[in-house]
């Protein structure tokens, strides 16, 4: 072996510890914004399965058989405040799985482990008396899985949230198949689980979650297409170009204009957050579709997002929500992860599988902490009414190309750590 050779060897060895020192996503470095600190609760976890009877089978559908049906088998990971015993460390091990779809024998199936900060089945801890925690549903990209965004789901649960994250069929890594079924079941998913969290919720109803759970106070939180259903959720009707997406037209249900649509906007959703959401520059949305959205949103994105789109695709759809009250915050130079976990140690032998989680400028553990804090601030006041705002009324920084002592404007930054960000608010008309 060659000195350089021996130098790159060495490199890849201490790249490889960085990568496996800091054991759990989501710990705040130190230049982490004020509202990305852990809260005060213990955090609890669990696995549960909801099945969604008699669905549309948009993947088998054809001439001869139009409205085939099955049952959506959603796995779900739920995060929530606990009760732990004595001895018990907030520890677990995730396990999830590499690859993109079945079948693929440059990227086949892989499971792989990371650590995360809750106790698996820990007790659930009562919140005050006569307040129940909100609920925030997770969605995640094509494809993904329920425990790409731990860091995020983690640090609200430890802040009085529950949330669950979902699975959703045809559309992991480990099950993906065509794309039709995510453009038509993603808004369908999202409602079935929010209709099976509340029945969970009631008293006696021998969930462990029963009385500890209010869903009139929910949001969406939705990554690339679980962005696009999160909107679309919340009243972002699809166009009449998009139906044609769908074999036999069968995505008309989730489109603009369509009268049983219009009477599924469900006024338990208070928030929404988007992480670089799918299909602005898509023709997925026109002007009227995206005038539907009424529900306050954050829009989180990178401006060099080649999946997504920038201009033509997050802020086209931050600037077409007219009717809702909305921010943006950009991360400049970034592409599509915004949203997930850093890269484990098991992706690095793997290019495609590394850069499904990293960014090429961006560290993804600062990322994931600007994300908590921003999160925090805007869930915060929608779900809890607490007095956050100030964390969201930002001004613009400089951006004249000059290097300016750093004034310390965007309250819970530290000094110089606000850098390669952008905001932007809109106002609903």
């Amino acid at each position: 072996m060659n000195a350089v050779s021996r130098l790159v060897a060495v490199a890849l060895v201490l790249m490889m510890s960085a990568a496996s020192a800091q054991e759990y996503f989501g710990d705040a470095r130190p230049d982490a914004p004020e509202l990305a600190a852990r809260g005060p609760a213990k955090v609890g976890v669990r696995t549960l399965v909801a099945e969604h009877r008699d669905q549309l089978d948009v993947l088998r559908v054809t001439e001869q058989a139009p409205n085939p049906r099955t049952t959506r088998k959603l796995t779900l990971e739920v995060w929530y405040p606990a009760a732990l015993a004595n001895g018990q460390i907030e520890h677990t091990v995730y396990t999830d799985v590499l690859g993109s779809g079945p079948n693929d024998p440059k990227r086949p199936n892989t499971p792989f482990q990371f650590n995360g900060r809750a106790v698996r089945d820990a007790a659930p801890a009562a919140a005050a008396p006569n307040v129940r925690y909100p609920l925030v549903i997770v969605s995640h990209g094509y494809p993904g899985s329920r425990l790409q965004m731990s860091y995020l789901t983690e640090n609200l649960a430890s802040k009085g949230y529950v949330v669950v994250a979902i699975d959703h069929p045809e559309s992991t890594r480990a099950d993906k198949a065509g794309f039709a079924s995510t453009l038509l079941n993603r808004r369908l998913d999202d409602l079935f689980v929010l209709d099976t969290v509340a029945a969970w919720a009631k008293p006696g109803s021998g969930n462990f979650l029963a009385g500890l759970v209010d869903v009139d106070r929910s949001a969406l939180v939705g990554y690339s297409m679980g962005g696009y259903g999160a909107l679309n959720t919340v009243g972002a009707g699809v166009s009449a170009a998009a139906v044609a997406f769908v074999p036999g037209g069968k995505l008309a249900v989730n489109q603009q204009g369509n009268a049983e649509y219009a009477q599924q906007r469900d006024g338990r959703i208070k928030a929404v957050v988007a992480f670089a959401p799918w299909g602005g520059a898509h023709k997925i949305w026109d002007a009227d579709g995206l005038a539907g959205v009424r529900t306050p949103v954050l829009f989180i994105s990178g401006d060099q997002d080649d999946v997504a789109g920038y201009k033509d695709g997050v802020q086209r759809l931050f600037e077409g929500a007219v009717n809702a009250d909305r921010y943006l915050l950009t991360y400049v130079g970034g592409r599509h992860n915004s949203a997930p976990n850093p890269p484990s140690p098991a992706m690095w032998s793997n290019a495609d599988d590394f850069q499904s989680y990293s960014e090429p400028v961006w560290d993804s553990r600062r990322i994931n902490n600007i994300n908590q804090h921003f999160v925090t601030a805007f869930l915060g006041i929608q779900l809890k009414q607490q007095p956050l705002q100030a964390y969201l009324e930002l001004p613009p920084l400089a951006a004249d190309g000059t290097i300016k002592p750093d004034p310390g404007l965007w309250k819970g930054f530290p000094k110089r750590a606000a850098l390669g960000l952008e905001w932007r608010h809109l106002s609903a008309r």
